[in-house]
């Protein structure tokens, strides 16, 4: 069996914890690198430990090259800040590395794709089997009521989430915003307060919550007279996303250099 060894970029996060937890269960996925910012109270502490698995023997480090020498893959599960400061770490290093973090402008996908002309790059704002299923069913079902139905997109999460809206609630509303020939530039309504006038035809509503525990939740509504079609996924652990980071590590241990998404490794 082939083994793919992981660096986990973010070892100290919700995120980081989970996926190293699971790749220890994972025969598949050694974790040989953790790395974290200089200033974190885990540096230098074993990844396993900060995990809840006990040592694993691998210590998380602040340093690119110490925590990446013996490793096939990068997951980089951060801030969109982190994460672009980490870009030229990445090209020099030379190894793939699969981004899970969200928030970014567009300006900023653009850097990443140049990047993905050097090493493989896989971003994917979910990378959940049953999201990226979803946006496959969204597309569908966009391009089949085309513009006769309003659409609307509610997205909750928990209360320490940082960015607005989520990257799976604006990448659901660029896939439907294709598939019915809208501009989600000008289309996507965020915020609907005072006299605001009628609903435009082309309008995408992005709502968003945040309260509590909610690991995740997205609603998109296509809307008509005297009917609607509610598409929903919920997510009720993070471990759905830990599990869709590995795979995607193992899918593109041996790639050549491009831009990937989920859509590739689920081959959907």
């Amino acid at each position: 069996m082939s083994i793919t060894a992981i660096c986990m970029v973010g070892a100290a996060g919700k995120m980081g914890r989970r996926i190293i937890a699971l790749g220890k269960d994972d025969s598949s996925i050694k974790i040989a690198g953790a790395l974290e910012a200089q200033e974190s109270a885990f540096v230098g502490i074993d990844a396993g430990e900060v995990a809840g698995i006990g040592s694993i023997g691998v210590k998380i480090t602040d340093v690119f090259e110490v925590a990446t020498k013996d490793v096939d893959v990068l997951i980089d599960f951060t801030f969109k800040t982190v994460t672009m400061k980490n870009l030229d770490m990445y090209e020099k290093i030379g190894k793939p590395v699969v981004i899970g973090t969200t928030g970014f402008e567009s300006e900023e996908v653009e850097k990443i794709k140049g990047l993905s002309s050097k090493i493989p790059v896989l971003l994917a704002p979910n990378m959940s089997l049953g999201v990226n299923l979803t946006f496959k069913v969204l597309e569908m079902v966009a391009k089949a009521v085309g513009n006769i139905y309003d659409i609307e997109i509610i997205e909750a999460h928990h209360r320490l989430k940082k960015d607005a809206p989520s990257g799976t609630a604006m990448k659901m509303a660029e896939v439907v915003a294709k598939a019915t020939n809208r501009d989600i530039e000008k289309d996507a309504v965020y915020c609907r307060r005072g006299l605001i006038g009628e609903r435009k035809d082309n309008e995408i509503g992005i709502q968003t919550v945040r309260a509590g525990d909610i690991v995740g939740e997205h609603t998109v509504m296509f809307c008509g007279n005297g009917e609607r079609i509610e598409i929903t996924h919920k997510a009720h652990t993070r471990d759905t996303f830990a599990k869709g980071a590995l795979a995607a590590a193992k899918w593109i241990k041996d790639k050549p250099a491009g831009f990937y998404s989920m859509f590739d490794v689920l081959n959907i």
